[in-house]
């Protein structure tokens, strides 16, 4: 891509540096960012072709060109009520903020209104923030599904969008996860296995339940027994209710989050059933309401915290010019209490 400049006439950039150079358009960002990173031969390779083409550096057209903000937003589209009571996303806030910490990035956090997502897209199109990470995203909100072509963004989690193979995200092994789960529950004896998915509309709640049912497809076990939850605790409860209506006997269970199970516990107390010895409950993300659920909640550990550490680690790279992997997975891990 050329540009013109106030008279009209040609203006190099930084891919045509790059090409010049022989190098990477990352490479040339790092060089005139005065990246440490880069050998004092490439510094002298890059330097070379800037004068040659007489391209202006970021540094010295910033205010023109890139307008560096130094802040970041994380954008949550859910409620202020969702967003306060889930302990999940209250941990992936506070490994964002830890992360950025460490750099000269303020964190924005902006909690989109599902009535009103053109107000957010505005305001980050409108040159007030370097980047973002969306996290607690759904399919049907396509806000954000084209932002990361004109400014950087990173998911937490795969967006369920036409863009999967152009975005950048950071994920769970959520639906190995949740097959590591089912397969304990089989292993521990349980043969009829209900499940209390998440929203899927997110992709948490699509690859969890995907799990599920490749454990229970893979052990020949019928995988009818779905209720859908939001990721609450009514939900949850609202679900086993629904489950234990159906009057069809099942003696595991598997709910697809933590506050989910914790629901579901509720209602199976109330229903005069014993955990484990009716039902056993397996859930996932190893948070507040595993910990404190009696009995104590066998789990999937995600790591929640420096999941949120790692998008923002993530960004600032995209931001700052550096080659980053387009989608970085990380490990889940079975926890074993005492409801299985």
């Amino acid at each position: 891509m050329v540009t013109d400049n106030p008279r009209g006439e040609r203006m190099p950039t930084l891919e045509m540096v790059a090409a010049r150079a022989g190098v990477s358009r990352a490479t040339v960002s790092r060089v005139v960012n005065d990246s440490p990173k880069v050998t004092p031969e490439v510094v002298q390779i890059v330097n070379d072709a800037i004068a040659a083409l007489n391209y202006v550096p970021n540094r010295a057209a910033r205010s023109l060109a890139s307008r560096r903000t130094q802040v970041i937003a994380l954008v949550v589209p859910e409620s202020t009520a969702r967003l306060f009571a889930d302990p999940f996303l209250a941990s992936i806030v506070q490994g964002v903020a830890l992360r950025l910490s460490e750099t000269d990035y303020t964190l924005n956090m902006l909690i989109a209104s599902e009535s009103r997502p053109e107000k957010t897209r505005r305001y980050l199109m409108g040159g007030n923030v370097d980047g973002a990470i969306v996290v607690s995203h759904h399919r049907g909100d396509h806000s954000y599904a084209h932002l990361g072509q004109a400014l950087p963004i990173v998911f937490g989690g795969r967006p369920l969008n036409d863009l999967d193979d152009e975005s950048y995200f950071v994920d769970v092994e959520n639906e190995l996860g949740a097959q590591r789960i089912t397969d304990y529950l089989i292993a521990s004896g349980r043969k009829r296995i209900a499940t209390i998915a998440g929203p899927q509309d997110m992709p948490p709640g699509v690859d969890r339940l995907a799990g599920w049912r490749s454990a229970m497809r893979a052990n020949a076990l019928d995988d009818s027994l779905i209720e859908i939850g939001d990721f609450s605790p009514a939900s949850g409860a609202e679900a086993m209710r629904r489950l234990l209506d159906r009057g069809e006997p099942f003696d595991g269970l598997f709910a697809a989050n933590d506050q989910m199970a914790a629901g579901a516990y509720s209602v199976i107390h109330e229903a005069g059933l014993t955990i484990p010895g009716d039902i056993a409950v397996g859930g996932f993300d190893d948070d507040y309401y595993a910990a404190t659920s009696t009995p104590g909640l066998t789990t999937v550990h995600q790591p929640s915290s420096r999941l949120g550490g790692t998008m923002a680690e993530v960004l600032v790279k995209l931001i700052e010019g550096e080659e980053v992997e387009r989608v970085t997975m990380m490990p889940t891990e079975l926890v074993v209490r005492n409801s299985i």
